[in-house]
């Protein structure tokens, strides 16, 4: 979007904006005619008693549609077992986002979100033009020099996808964390140590009143893209999975409107605070972000349990009062895994659990 948007600044006219803007509709028509292809939640489908709809989409999305398979069994029982548990819980509405300990995980999903946007990362998006140039960037090659880094994001974004399930959510928030904060620091110290006060403002705009020139203003472009490719690694996606995670099926809608919430007011005063404090306190704004980086890694080593591969289920264990201390989580060792053992142990000794699979869920959906 931001070269689509370069190349309407050349059109003249209304056109220019109105073609922007009008390009944004084809990826959200995309989406609108996929919805209807996606399959219910199997959780949602016991939620409401439709026990054999949620078999069958269980069953397919584990097990190319097996109902017996030992992974289908397992997880079908923890999900009866949950519903039952929810469906006895003595708080409703917003009080059960903070009774029973439920404040840690409403906590660990509105604060992860907040971290993404006080990390400052976006202010190397948003204004990153403003950034390139205090290095002395000018006109064209300070816009698609800007654009770099956008590539870059999605680039580096795309590669998550293969490793944070084996690496964990924990260290990639905390190691992203400190590794922004060290990006923030080199590119707010450079500045501040070689950066020159131009009155008036760089090109005359008054919120970029210093600029460096030769090889710190390459330093300063290097460790910009540097921090949106560790960023793009770290926080930008593992916010968001994180936070979805760390709710049960109950809190999960409203709870995920909790956390956009709170990174949508943090992102939204990070778009008002930035310009000011570039005019008002110049380089030190970098310095600023870099120090709240290493509290997000803070926070994250203290707070923040791992939910890599667990189950909802599990993941009620790892904050509930008397559960382990969120250092000595790791990735893996799900509970399901051992159930899922357990269940291939019976079927070797010929117990027939597609039957008792079926019988399950009968008396769940009379229970429902």
């Amino acid at each position: 979007m931001f070269f689509i948007g370069y190349g309407c600044s050349f059109i003249a006219g209304d056109a220019s904006f109105r073609t922007a803007w009008g390009t944004q509709f084809v990826p959200a028509v995309v989406l609108m005619l996929g919805i209807p292809f996606l399959p219910r939640s199997p959780r949602w489908l016991a939620k409401v008693g439709r026990v054999d709809e949620a078999i069958d989409v269980l069953a397919r999305i584990q097990a190319g549609g097996r109902k017996d398979d030992p992974l289908v069994i397992a997880e079908w029982e923890e999900i009866t077992t949950i519903l039952a548990a929810e469906r006895e819980a003595p708080y409703s509405g917003w009080r059960r986002f903070v009774k029973n300990g439920m404040w840690r995980r409403t906590f660990a999903g509105t604060s992860v979100q907040a971290w993404q946007q006080l990390s400052g990362a976006n202010v190397m998006t948003y204004y990153v033009v403003y950034v390139f140039q205090m290095a002395g960037l000018r006109g064209n090659i300070n816009l698609i020099s800007s654009g770099v880094q956008y590539a870059l994001f999605i680039v580096f974004t795309s590669i998550v996808f293969f490793f944070i399930d084996k690496t964990g959510r924990r260290p990639l928030l905390i190691y992203g964390a400190i590794g922004m904060g060290i990006c923030q620091f080199v590119v707010g110290g450079v500045l501040g140590s070689y950066g020159s006060y131009v009155p008036g403002g760089v090109g005359g705009n008054e919120n970029v009143i210093i600029q460096v020139t030769g090889h710190p203003s390459h330093v300063v472009i290097a460790f910009s893209y540097l921090l949106i490719i560790v960023y793009a690694l770290t926080l930008a996606p593992v916010a968001w999975v994180y936070a979805a995670e760390v709710w049960s099926l109950e809190t999960r809608a409203v709870g995920m409107s909790y956390a956009s919430v709170a990174n949508w007011l943090f992102n939204f005063a990070l778009g008002l605070f930035v310009p000011p404090a570039f005019h008002n306190i110049s380089w030190k704004t970098f310095i600023i972000f870099g120090v709240l980086c290493f509290g997000a890694a803070v926070q994250a080593f203290l707070f923040y349990p791992e939910t890599a591969q667990k189950s909802l289920e599990e993941i009620e264990l790892l904050f509930s009062k008397g559960g382990p201390k969120p250092w000595n989580t790791r990735p893996g060792d799900s509970l399901l895994d051992a159930k899922i053992a357990q269940v291939e142990e019976s079927q070797q000794k010929g117990e027939h659990l597609g039957g008792k699979l079926g019988s399950t869920a009968h008396s769940e959906g009379l229970r429902a």
